[in-house]
């Protein structure tokens, strides 16, 4: 798994919009958050619209959000490219939605979860690793915004106070 510091390793997927994405894609970002996402898993659906809030609240001040979908989609086929087309839709993203599936791009992150967070800043440097918040099951009990305070630090020039949280969620589904 990457370690705080270490660089982003690059990518080129697919995303919804028909387009071909890449870390050259975002490189005006001031921060750039990584997100192993998949539409089956409860912990992912019980985030997306705070995924969804914090790319509209900050988008305009320099962050990207991109949700990639490494799950192998024989074993779900709920986590299939068309199903992930269908599932931005209804759920209104405001990111990209990329599918990684040869699963290099988990595999070179070392992502273990869905959700699993990779926040990088301008440089493209790992600044924050870990989870979203601290209630999955209840938006108005988290008490610590460990992604948006990440997030936040990395805006204003600040090194970021939580670099690391332990990731909770679905593990990836590999394929065998």
């Amino acid at each position: 798994m990457l370690a705080i510091g270490d660089a982003a390793p690059g990518f080129n997927l697919p995303g919804v919009d028909g387009r071909n994405h890449g870390l050259d894609s975002f490189k005006d970002a001031k921060a750039l958050c990584v997100v192993f996402s998949c539409n089956h898993c409860p912990y992912v659906k019980a985030y997306e619209d705070r995924l969804v809030a914090l790319q509209a609240d900050l988008g305009g001040r320099g962050f990207q959000l991109v949700a990639v979908n490494s799950n192998d989609s024989g074993g779900y086929p709920e986590d299939s490219f068309d199903e992930m087309k269908k599932r931005s839709a209804e759920k209104k993203f405001n990111f990209p939605y990329l599918r990684d599936e040869s699963q290099d791009v988990a595999r070179a992150y070392g992502a273990q979860r869905t959700p699993h967070i990779f926040l990088f800043d301008a440089a493209r440097r790992l600044a924050y690793l870990g989870r979203v918040d601290d209630n999955y099951q209840d938006p108005s009990a988290v008490k610590a915004h460990e992604l948006r305070d990440a997030v936040e630090d990395l805006l204003a020039g600040r090194p970021v106070k939580v670099p690391e949280t332990f990731a909770i969620g679905c593990t990836i589904k590999w394929k065998k």
